[in-house]
């Protein structure tokens, strides 16, 4: 079902003439539950994560925000994947030896 429902909504995004509040949305984000939280816009349930490693902590968490970044524009669009809006932030990061490591987590939420 949410195979033909991710389908249904990319033809749609497709077919659908272009709007300038919209053109940062790819249209596959109806297929997650919203919920509104202030003056943004987040998924109720639905997670996205990252993970990256790095010589220092700020880079191992750079990583892995970028890593939570690029997945959520690819599907979502950038409206979506601008992680200073997201809601339900987690990350952990660990050090092992010389390198460091960390993981995030968190709803997408977009700014309307």
């Amino acid at each position: 079902m949410k195979t033909l429902l991710a389908a249904m909504a990319m033809a749609a995004a497709l077919l659908a003439p272009s709007q300038s509040a919209v053109a940062s949305e790819t249209g596959l984000a109806i297929i997650h539950s919203w919920a509104k939280a202030g003056k943004k816009t987040c998924f109720s349930e639905h997670y996205h994560y990252g993970s990256g490693q790095g010589a220092t902590r700020s880079q191992a968490q750079a990583a892995a925000v970028s890593s939570w970044v690029w997945p959520t524009d690819l599907e979502y669009g950038s409206s979506w994947a601008d992680y200073r809006l997201a809601a339900d932030k987690r990350l952990a990061c660990s050090r092992n030896g010389v390198a460091w490591s960390c993981d995030t987590q968190a709803r997408p939420c977009r700014p309307f």
